[in-house]
C-alpha cells in the first residue's frame, strides 16, 4: 500500500509545484527543480519510505529504478523540440566567441578542479566531474541525463545538484543586484545589436510556462510530441540492444539527444506546444525520485564536492572573461552568455531585465540552448578522458 501511496505522489507532487510555480512569484525565484529535489529530500529524512529490508523496500527500489530509466529519456526530446537552431546562424559572431569561450573555459575548469581534488576522498568523482560539465553546459536536464546513464549513486546525485544551488545561487544573486556591472567595467561597454528580425522572433521564447497545457488543441499536439518522443526512446533502446544485447542508457540518451535536435529543425515539430513543459514534468518527477533515495550517511567527502563546484565556477568564470577580453566582448553579453551556460536559458530573460538591455537577449538563448545540445556529449567525453587516470 505504501508503494501505490509513493508513486501517486510522484505523478502528484510535480503538478504541485507547477500549480505553486504558476501561482506565487517566491517559488519562481526558487525554481521547479528546487522545489522537486526538496520534496525528495524531506520524505528520505522523515522515514516515509521503506528502506533496507523493511517490507516493500525492495519493489520500492524496483520502481524507482523504473521510473528513473524513463523519465529522463523522455524529456530530453521533449525539451529540445521547441529549440531553434536555426537561430545559431542568425546570431552575431561575438556571440559564437561567447558561446565557444564559456565551454572551453568550463571544460577546462572541470578537468584541473578534477586533477586538484582527485586524492580528496570525493566518491565517484570522474563522474560528478561529468555531471558538472552537464550542468554548467546544458542545466539540469543534461545533469539528470548523465546521472543516469553513468549510473552515479542517487545520494551523490542530489548531494553534487545541492552543492551546486548553494554555490551558483549567489552569483545568481550577484548579477541580479548589480554585480554586471562590474563586467561592464572589465570589458568593453559598447552594446552589441541583433537583428531587427531576429529580435522578433525571440518575443515569442518562453520557458516553464506551464498555463494552458491542459486545453484541448494544445493537450492533443502537446501529446503528439510524447509520442514522438516515446518513439526515439523506442529506437535508441532497439539501437542498444542491437549493438550490445542489451539496455545501454550512454547509448540510448546519446540517440535520442541527437535524434531529437535534427528532429527540432522541421517547424511541425518544432511549433508543437507545450513539450518543453511536458519535459519538465517527467524531469520533476525524475528529480523527487532520486531526492527520495537520498541518504547522507553513505557519502564521503561531501564537502570536497562544494569545494570542487566552488573552483570550477570561480576558475571557469575567470577563463571566460580572460577569453571575452581578447576577443573584446561585450560586458552584457558576456554576463548573459555565462548565466546561460551555468544556469540554463530561463534565468536569461531576469538577468536581461536586470540590466535594461534586451538586446542581448538573444544571444544568451541561443548560447543556452546550444549547452542543451552539447552537454551530454560533453560530458560524456569528459566522463571518459578522467575514467582514463
Amino acid at each position: 500500500m505504501i508503494n501505490v501511496i509513493t508513486l501517486i505522489g510522484y505523478f502528484l507532487f510535480p503538478i504541485l509545484i507547477i500549480l505553486i510555480f504558476n501561482k506565487y512569484r517566491w517559488a519562481r525565484s526558487i525554481g521547479t527543480v528546487i522545489m522537486a529535489y526538496a520534496v525528495g529530500i524531506i520524505a528520505a529524512l522523515i522515514g516515509f519510505l521503506p528502506t533496507g529490508t523493511e517490507p516493500g523496500a525492495e519493489a520500492l527500489e524496483s520502481m524507482q529504478k523504473t521510473l528513473m530509466s524513463v523519465t529522463v529519456p523522455l524529456a530530453i526530446p521533449l525539451m529540445l523540440f521547441n529549440s531553434d537552431f536555426k537561430l545559431w546562424t542568425k546570431s552575431l559572431p561575438k556571440t559564437m566567441a561567447v558561446l565557444l569561450g564559456g565551454l572551453v573555459s568550463i571544460i577546462i575548469a572541470v578537468v584541473s578542479g578534477y586533477f586538484l581534488f582527485r586524492n580528496a576522498g570525493i566518491p565517484q568523482f570522474d563522474r560528478v566531474a561529468a555531471m558538472m560539465t552537464g550542468i554548467y553546459t546544458g542545466g539540469t536536464m543534461n545533469f539528470s541525463a548523465l546521472g543516469h546513464m553513468l549510473q552515479v549513486d542517487p545520494s551523490l546525485i542530489t548531494m553534487t545538484l545541492t552543492f551546486e544551488e548553494i554555490a551558483t545561487l549567489p552569483f545568481i544573486v550577484f548579477i541580479v543586484a548589480g554585480g554586471y556591472k562590474v563586467f561592464r567595467k572589465l570589458l568593453p561597454s559598447k552594446e552589441e545589436t541583433d537583428s531587427a528580425e531576429v529580435e522578433e522572433l525571440i518575443e515569442t521564447e518562453s520557458f516553464e510556462n506551464y498555463k494552458g497545457m491542459l486545453q484541448p488543441k494544445t493537450f492533443g499536439r502537446m501529446m503528439l510530441g510524447f509520442l514522438l518522443s516515446l518513439g526515439m526512446l523506442a529506437i535508441g533502446a532497439g539501437l542498444s540492444l542491437l549493438i550490445t544485447h542489451k539496455i545501454n542508457e550512454l547509448i540510448v540518451i546519446l540517440t535520442i539527444t541527437t535524434l531529437a535536435i535534427i528532429a527540432s529543425f522541421s517547424p511541425k515539430v518544432r511549433t508543437l506546444p507545450k513539450t518543453f513543459e511536458l519535459g519538465m514534468f517527467f524531469i520533476l518527477i525524475f528529480s523527487i525520485v532520486v531526492a527520495s533515495k537520498f541518504d547522507i550517511h553513505h557519502i564521503s567527502g561531501s564537502l570536497q564536492i562544494l569545494w570542487f563546484i566552488v573552483f570550477v565556477m570561480l576558475t571557469s568564470i575567470v577563463l571566460h572573461l580572460i577569453i571575452c577580453k581578447i576577443f573584446k566582448v561585450e560586458g552584457d553579453l558576456f554576463t548573459v552568455g555565462h548565466i546561460s551556460l551555468l544556469c540554463s536559458p530561463p534565468f536569461v530573460p531576469p538577468v536581461v531585465e536586470a540590466m535594461g538591455n534586451r538586446k542581448v537577449l538573444l544571444s544568451g538563448i541561443v548560447i543556452g540552448l546550444a549547452g542543451y545540445a552539447a552537454g551530454n556529449y560533453l560530458g560524456v567525453l569528459i566522463a571518459w578522458f578522467l575514467g582514463v587516470f
